[in-house]
C-alpha cells in the first residue's frame, strides 16, 4: 500500500467565525433540510443542485448537533486540529454531542420511515488498549426499544506520527480514528415523525459516549433465492452458529467456476469466514496464492441480511493468500459478479509489526466484473484493484470495464476503493464512503505493469458518490493517467487532506490528455498534516515529481474550507493551462480562495469564478512563484503577495 511522506509550507492562521453544519448531504438529509444548504455565490443555476451531487442513499442521515440533546456540544477549533484526540475535528459537520451522566441523551425526529439504525459514535478504549464493549439505550417516542451494542475495538489508534504504519493500538496521549459505528435492525418499522432517543441509562456503563450522527433506513425484507442459484447451505454452511463456513463458501464458488452450478446464493444469516475465497494454485506460483476467482456469480439476500464476518485478526490467521489481503472477502481475477451482501473484517490497525486489516475485495478483476450493493467494514482497504506484473507475469492483466455501484464502505484503515495497475474504463457510481483511513476513492497509475508506456490507468470515473470523514488522506485522488473523471460527488469533512487531490507523488506514470473535475461539492475539506507543517486546500494540485497536465475544474462548489479553496503546491513538476470555470468558493477559513505557492509553476485561467469570505484574500500568488493566473472574481487582475 502507498503511504504519504510530504513536507511543505505553513500558513499563519486566521480565526474563522463559524462552522457550516448544513449542506453535508443531498437535500434528502435531515441535517441539510433543517438548516438549509450552504450559501452559494454567483449564478448557481448552471450548477447541479445539491440533490444531484452525491449518491442517492437509501437512508437519511441526522446530525447530533441539529437534534434535541442534553449533553455537551463538542465543536472543532478554528483550524480543526487533528491527531491529538480531537473528537470534534473527526465529527461530521465538525460537531458532536458528548454524554457523561445518566439520563443525558440525543433525540432525533425522523423524516422517513425506518426499521434500522446506524450510530456513529465514540466510546473510550480499554486502559491497556484493545477496546471495550458497552450499550446505549434506544427509545422511540419515549418507549424503550432496545439496547444498542457499541464497541471501541476497531477505533483508537495512537502515536504522534502521521506515518500510518507507525501508529499503534497501545494507549498514548495522542489518539486518532476515534469513531466507529454500530448498526441494528429493529423489530418493527417506525413512521416518519418518530422521536428516536439515544440515552445513557444507569446500566450503560461506558465512561463517556460521543454521538456524532445516526442513519435511519427502511430496509427491505430479505430477497428470495433465484431459481438459478445454489445455496451455500447445500455445501454445509450453517447460518448464525458461529462456526467457520469458509469451506462451504469456497466449495460453492469453485463449483460455479467449474460450471457445475450457475450461481452461488448466500442466504439470510451471519456466515463466519476465516480464509479468503480464491482459486487453488496447484503449481505454488510464489510464496502466497495470488490466483483469484473467475466466471462466478455470487448473490445475497441484501447487505443487511447476508453478512460474512471474521473473528480473527488477519495477522493471526493462517492460510491467507497474502498478508495485507487478509482472511476474509474475495480475490477476483475475471468475469465475476457479486451483489447484495456484507463483508465485515476484524482488522484493528494498518501496519505496525505486520498487523494489517485485510482487504474486502482484491485481485486483477479483469473484464465483465460488476460489484453492486456490497457493504464492507473494518478492513484495511475496502477494494484494491490490480496486481503487480511481477507477481505472476503469466496471469497479469488490468481491470477493464469494472463497475461498482451501491457500495457502502465504512471505517477502514486505508483506502476505500483504489484503481491501480493500469485499471481502465472502470467506474464507481452511486456509492457511499465514511471514515476511510486513506483515499476514499483513488486512481493510482502505478508503474508496476507489463508495459509502462501502454498500461497507464485511463478513462476511469467516480460519479455521484457521497464521501464523508476520511480520517487520513483525500476524498478523491488521481495519481497520473489520462481521461479520468471525478463528477457530481459530495465530499465532506476531510480530517487532514484535500477533498480532491491530483498528484504525482507515489511515482505514478505521467498525466496526459484530460483530467476532469466537474459538478462536485466540497464542504469543510482540506486540513493540516505531516506534523501540521503542510496545509492542504479543498482541491489541491501537487506536481511532486512531474507535470500535471490537462486539468479542468468545472461547475464546482467549495464551501467552508479549512485552508485554501484551490491550491497549487510546490513540486518538481509544472501545472500548465488549468481551466477553472463556473466555480464558487466561499469561506476559506484559514487561507485563500485560490493559492499558488512560492515554488508553484504553471498557469490557470478563471472563468465565472466567484470567491467570497476568504481569510487571506481571493487569489494569491506567493513570492517566488512563476504561476500565472488569468482572470479573477470581480476583476481581471490577480493580487500577489508583496515580496
Amino acid at each position: 500500500m502507498k503511504s504519504k511522506h510530504l513536507r511543505r509550507r505553513l500558513i499563519s492562521g486566521i480565526s474563522m467565525t463559524g462552522l457550516l453544519v448544513a449542506g453535508l448531504l443531498p437535500a434528502a438529509s435531515a441535517s441539510a433540510s433543517a438548516a438549509g444548504p450552504p450559501a452559494k455565490a454567483g449564478d448557481a443555476s448552471a450548477r447541479p443542485a445539491a440533490a444531484e451531487r452525491g449518491a442517492t442513499l437509501p437512508y437519511v442521515e441526522y446530525e447530533a448537533e441539529a437534534a434535541d440533546y442534553d449533553g455537551t456540544l463538542l465543536e472543532a477549533d478554528p483550524k480543526r486540529t487533528f491527531g491529538h484526540t480531537n473528537f470534534a475535528s473527526e465529527s461530521s459537520g465538525r460537531k458532536s454531542v458528548r454524554l457523561d451522566s445518566t439520563g443525558e441523551f440525543v433525540e432525533f425526529t425522523s423524516t422517513n420511515e425506518a426499521n434500522s439504525i446506524v450510530v456513529r459514535n465514540s466510546i473510550p478504549d480499554a486502559p491497556g488498549g484493545g477496546g471495550i464493549d458497552a450499550t446505549v439505550s434506544l427509545y422511540a417516542d419515549g418507549a424503550f426499544v432496545q439496547k444498542l451494542d457499541l464497541s471501541s475495538k476497531h477505533s483508537w489508534l495512537y502515536g504522534n506520527t502521521d506515518d500510518p504504519e507507525s501508529l499503534t493500538n497501545t494507549p498514548q496521549t495522542d489518539a486518532r480514528r476515534l469513531f466507529d459505528e454500530s448498526h441494528a435492525l429493529l423489530e418493527k418499522s417506525y413512521p416518519a415523525g418518530t422521536k428516536f432517543k439515544l440515552q445513557r441509562d444507569a446500566d450503560d456503563d461506558a465512561p463517556f459516549y460521543i454521538v456524532d450522527l445516526i442513519d435511519l433506513e427502511q430496509v427491505a425484507p430479505p430477497a428470495s433465492k433465484p431459481a438459478e442459484c445454489t445455496s451455500i447451505t447445500e455445501y454445509g454452511a450453517v447460518p448464525d452458529d458461529g462456526n467457520d463456513d469458509t469451506k462451504a463458501i469456497q466449495d460453492a464458488v469453485t463449483a460455479d467456476q467449474n460450471g457445475d452450478i450457475d450461481c452461488v446464493w448466500i442466504p439470510r444469516g451471519q456466515w463466519r469466514q476465516e480464509q479468503k475465497i480464491l482459486t487453488d494454485d496447484p503449481d505454488n506460483q510464489g510464496q502466497y496464492n495470488q490466483i483469484g476467482i473467475s466466471d462466478v456469480s455470487i448473490r445475497g439476500a441484501g447487505m443487511w441480511h447476508s453478512q460474512l464476518y471474521t473473528l480473527t485478526e488477519p495477522q493471526n490467521a493462517g492460510g491467507i493468500n497474502h498478508p495485507h489481503e487478509g482472511n476474509f472477502g474475495f480475490d477476483i481475477d475475471d468475469n465475476t459478479q457479486i451483489s447484495d451482501i456484507a463483508i465485515f473484517g476484524s482488522g484493528r490497525i494498518r501496519g505496525g509489526g505486520g498487523a494489517e486489516g485485510g482487504v474486502g475485495l482484491n485481485g486483477r478483476f479483469g473484464k465483465n466484473t460488476k460489484i453492486s450493493n456490497v457493504w464492507i467494514e473494518h478492513a484495511n482497504v475496502g477494494v484494491w484493484v490490480g496486481r503487480d506484473y511481477d507477481n505472476i507475469p503469466s496471469l497479469w492483466g488490468p481491470a477493464d470495464g469494472l463497475e461498482f455501484s451501491g457500495m457502502r464502505i465504512r471505517n477502514t484503515y486505508a483506502d476505500g476503493i483504489n484503481f491501480s495497475n493500469g485499471t481502465r474504463n472502470s467506474r464507481v457510481d452511486n456509492s457511499s464512503f465514511r471514515t476511510t483511513g486513506d483515499d476514499s476513492l483513488a486512481v493510482w497509475a502505478n508503474r508496476y505493469v507489463k508495459d509502462p508506456a501502454v498500461d497507464i490507468a485511463h478513462d476511469n470515473s467516480f460519479t455521484n458518490n457521497t464521501i464523508q470523514l476520511p480520517w487520513r488522506a483525500n476524498g478523491v485522488a488521481i495519481y497520473g493517467g489520462y481521461g479520468n473523471k471525478v463528477q457530481n460527488n459530495l465530499i465532506a469533512d476531510t480530517a487532514n487532506y484535500p477533498g480532491i487531490m491530483l498528484a504525482t507523488d507515489h511515482d505514478p506514470l505521467p498525466f496526459s490528455g484530460e483530467t476532469l473535475l466537474t459538478g462536485n461539492a466540497l464542504h469543510r475539506t482540506g486540513g493540516a498534516f505531516w506534523n501540521e507543517d503542510q496545509e492542504f486546500g479543498a482541491i489541491t494540485i501537487f506536481p511532486a515529481s512531474r507535470d500535471i497536465t490537462g486539468v479542468k475544474i468545472r461547475d464546482t462548489e467549495i464551501a467552508d474550507s479549512t485552508y485554501d479553496g484551490i491550491q497549487f503546491k510546490n513540486g518538481g513538476g509544472n501545472v500548465p493551462d488549468v481551466e477553472i470555470s463556473n466555480v464558487s468558493i466561499d469561506r476559506s477559513n484559514n487561507g485563500s480562495g485560490i493559492l499558488a505557492m512560492g515554488g508553484a509553476r504553471g498557469s490557470a485561467t478563471l472563468t465565472d469564478v466567484t470567491i467570497t469570505n476568504s481569510a487571506e484574500g481571493d487569489v494569491l500568488v506567493e513570492p517566488g512563484s512563476s504561476f500565472v493566473i488569468t482572470g479573477g472574481p470581480g476583476s481581471p487582475g490577480v493580487r500577489r503577495v508583496a515580496d
